[in-house]
């Protein structure tokens, strides 16, 4: 595979800027960068949460589809009421396949709609006395609910309802936890932000509820999972391995999770991190406060799960550093044939990758065990630490994009010559119409899990169906038509 040089990928970046206006120009030539392993800071050569700029297709979400769809939606036990028009909690629902344990409508809520269903009367006149009979209603109806969290949509912050206050006067009427949540939509530039408010009611709100309580009995080897949402069963692979190794999962969230499992993480003796981009920020208060280490950790592909594996047990005893490696052993056969079985097939194929959170770093290890080659990659709502961890994970020269355009991941696709693209929902139809293999990378194309030893498996295959499916037979990406070829597409759409 030949390898891009430094002035070819500079060149590819300005020759895509070169349709903008003069002052759009000057503001997406920040956002794109050759990657290059002498840069200490991503800093230096990438600008990040920043404002999308008006008139541009961007595909980030907003602050409350970051607290609702991301960190406080998939507790199980507690009914999230999106409190507003009805739209947001519809479209929010059920949509990330959250895997989760229990009966729904009884002891667990995550597909579930609850909503305030706010009319024209109510921008008027406020939600408050709306929202307290609401709460009042859903600890009648679903008695073993756990609590209640208060997700504000953008009309809450423009009509200054106190939501505040209605969560502690339920909380005392009720003996619940009751939480509200400022995600109002309009609130920062991405989801971002989402993630940081939901991190910051999580502390204020529930984290603290056992401080003092000390019935809980610990062990040596008390870990937590945070950060992972489940999404087609991956935490539950996680958890396996860390199970296997000898640690004891207390809690794990908000996947899967419960309110329980949150408030009786600060008593565990390691948090292990891996969306990094949502949880950082309750990681880091629960090493302040409580003196509770965090981790961030990989379990995408062999490789990054026996270095995450080695890692984690290095903060324990050699009883836990032997579990580890025998972990490793056991599953050597089964990921060895698992490459063996699809390298051949995948071997120098071309990836570019777009997606949220932490999959354009942490899938690259996965994609190099099967011998393929991450040429590109970027996030939706990044910050610059996290392509600050991406520097070292990329190939040298290769192209990273932030809050990347339509036009220009089209544009990048035609002349980077991807073999599979992996991106959201609302790429995928367009690129696939383009004759370029896709994979769904936000909620595994419906499949899944992806983590672990037996997600690895899972992901190879998906790869191999999706790359030497004999359908892309039928379709031609644009840079292998004719003119003639073109020009009839052009006509026909």
């Amino acid at each position: 595979m030949a390898a891009i040089s430094k002035e070819e990928t500079e060149a590819l970046i300005q020759e895509v800027l070169e349709v903008y206006p003069e002052k759009l120009k000057k503001d997406r030539t920040k956002h794109l960068t050759v990657n290059d392993h002498e840069v200490e800071q991503s800093k230096k050569c990438i600008t990040s949460n920043r404002k999308s700029q008006p008139g541009v297709m961007t595909v980030r979400g907003c602050a409350y589809a970051g607290s609702k769809g991301v960190v406080w939606g998939p507790i199980k036990d507690m009914v999230h009421v999106s409190h507003g028009p009805v739209g947001c909690g519809q479209y929010s629902r059920a949509g990330r396949r959250n895997y989760y344990i229990g009966t729904t409508g009884v002891n667990t809520f995550v597909t579930m709609n609850f909503t305030s269903d706010f009319q024209e009367k109510d921008i008027v006149f406020g939600g408050d006395k709306k929202l307290d009979k609401i709460i009042t209603e859903i600890d009648q109806l679903f008695p073993l609910s756990k609590g209640v969290t208060i997700q504000s949509e953008c009309p809450i912050g423009l009509i200054g309802d106190d939501i505040e206050a209605v969560a502690k006067k339920k909380s005392k009427e009720l003996d619940k936890t009751v939480v509200p949540v400022r995600c109002e939509g309009f609130r920062g530039v991405s989801q971002s932000l989402g993630h940081h408010i939901a991190n910051d009611s999580i502390r204020d709100w529930a984290l603290g509820a056992r401080d003092g309580d000390d019935s809980f009995e610990s062990t040596p080897y008390d870990v937590s999972i945070i950060g992972d949402y489940n999404i087609g069963g991956d935490a539950w692979s996680s958890r396996t391995l860390l199970e296997e190794m000898g640690l004891r999962v207390v809690s794990q969230w908000s996947g899967d999770g419960s309110l329980a499992e949150i408030e009786l993480t600060p008593k565990v003796k390691l948090n292990l991190l891996h969306c990094y981009r949502s949880m950082n920020y309750i990681s880091r208060h629960m090493e302040e406060k409580y003196g509770v280490p965090w981790l961030e950790y990989n379990f995408f592909g062999p490789t990054k799960i026996a270095e995450s594996l080695r890692k984690i047990a290095s903060h324990f005893d050699d009883k836990i550093k032997e579990g580890a490696e025998r972990v490793i052993e056991r599953y050597k056969g089964e990921y060895e044939a698992v490459i063996e079985k699809y390298r051949p097939r995948l071997e120098g194929k071309k990836v570019m990758l777009y997606v949220g959170g932490l999959r354009p770093r942490h899938i690259i290890g996965a994609y190099e065990d099967l011998g393929m080659e991450v040429v590109g990659t970027g996030y939706e709502f990044a910050h610059n630490d996290d392509y600050d961890r991406t520097i070292k994970e990329m190939g040298n020269a290769t192209l990273i994009y932030d809050d990347v355009t339509g036009f220009e991941f089209e544009e990048f696709a035609k002349k980077v010559k991807p073999d599979l693209i992996g991106s959201g929902i609302k790429e995928k139809y367009i690129f696939q119409k383009m004759g370029i293999p896709f994979r769904q990378m936000h909620s595994w194309d419906y499949s899944g899990p992806y983590h672990g030893y037996d997600g690895f498996a899972i992901f190879a295959r998906d790869m191999d169906m999706t790359l030497n499916n004999p359908c892309w037979n039928m379709l031609k990406a644009p840079w292998s038509q004719s003119s003639e070829e073109a020009d009839a597409v052009a006509a026909s759409a």
